[in-house]
């Protein structure tokens, strides 16, 4: 349904047009939108007109029209005058609504069926017959993007993310719910991902306000209209999984999730399981600052002992000293691929755990 806002605009611009006076109501009579103060003689009237059968009727000094949604009546729409000029006014000023009826119908049987489609609600007949309708393509690069808003909201969360878009039409923006929108991007260029993280970042600096709040994940690029529920699925968990392993990152792609996307479908039980089977008695997360921040840049430097003192501005033998006392006590010498590989594995279920043990409460 057009809001009143929608009709106000319309008959400000008719009457700054055709410096005529406008007004519109609803079958009751109700005003909705008005050019003039006085609408409110005329309400009774036009209530009248819309139970009668005319199409088009003057009275008192006013030339009245319905506007129709496929033969329902909708809206009255009347025009001052009586004459042959506020009788074309008054048809032009029903045909421009009656369009934004129809329009306004079909961009809100759009936003049904991409919310369908994204949540697989649709069977794949259902997909194609309706794609056809609603003039959707069928086969063109499309990935879908989530922008979570934050906790504190102004409501002006969906226009600001639809300017990044400019209104284009091939792209699709809805908001979810208060915290999160979901947008369905078109891709053009060759370069598709490269694209996405430009268009992830102005997105952000739109919400300039709330810097570390706002994130953007998104999924990879599908091909069919039929295979978006799957590039939203994988924007869903690139934000889950990026507030677990990538919190110092406001876009997160899916691509890029790594082994971190596997271990946020591990089972709780068997996340515990590994990490006792791995250090029995002791767990990662017990071990000191120190101990921590080793361990960490040791991992960025790719295993180099060299690199890794020079960072942390320590001797060489102390950062072995400290590499093997963790040896010690978790029997995992990180200088050994294979080891640092379980240890870097443990270090992210124990993060997952916490994360997981965290929404709980």
């Amino acid at each position: 349904m057009i809001s009143n806002q929608i009709l106000q605009k319309t008959v400000d611009g008719l009457a700054q047009i055709s410096k005529a006076d406008f007004a519109v109501t609803d079958t009751d009579g109700i005003s909705l939108a008005s050019t003039f103060a006085e609408v409110g003689d005329f309400t009774k009237d036009a209530a009248q007109f819309a139970d009668s059968s005319a199409d088009s009727q003057v009275v008192d000094g006013c030339h009245f029209f319905k506007v129709y949604d496929e033969k329902q009546l909708e809206f009255v729409v009347f025009v001052k005058g009586d004459d042959e000029t506020a009788a074309m006014l008054g048809q032009m000023a029903a045909f421009q609504i009656e369009e934004l009826v129809v329009a306004y119908k079909e961009r809100f049987d759009k936003e049904n069926f991409i919310k369908n489609l994204l949540l697989d609600n649709l069977l794949l007949v259902d997909i194609y017959n309706r794609a056809k309708k609603l003039h959707v393509e069928l086969e063109a690069k499309r990935v879908v993007m989530i922008v979570e808003c934050g906790s504190v909201t102004d409501g002006d969360e969906l226009d600001r993310v639809k300017n990044v878009f400019g209104g284009r039409s091939r792209d699709f923006v809805t908001a979810v719910d208060e915290r999160n929108i979901i947008v369905v991007k078109q891709i053009d260029s060759d370069n598709a991902y490269e694209e996405l993280e430009k268009t992830a970042k102005v997105i952000v600096d739109a919400f300039s306000d709330r810097r570390g709040e706002v994130r953007v994940s998104y999924g990879t690029v599908v091909s069919e209209l039929k295979d978006v529920s799957r590039s939203y699925k994988e924007a869903a968990m690139a934000l889950d999984v990026g507030k677990i392993f990538f919190k110092e990152h406001q876009v997160i792609a899916y691509s890029v999730l790594g082994i971190g996307r596997l271990i946020y479908q591990l089972p709780i039980p068997l996340c515990k399981m590994f990490i006792q089977e791995i250090f029995e008695k002791k767990s990662p997360d017990e071990f000191d600052e120190e101990t921590l921040v080793t361990i960490n840049k040791f991992f960025e430097n790719s295993l180099n002992v060299s690199e890794t003192s020079r960072q942390l501005y320590i001797h060489r033998n102390t950062l072995v000293y400290r590499l093997d006392k963790l040896q010690k006590s978790t029997g995992l010498d990180l200088r050994v691929f294979e080891d640092a590989i379980t240890f870097k594995i443990a270090l992210m279920v124990v993060e997952y755990m916490k994360y997981m043990e965290d929404l709980e409460y």
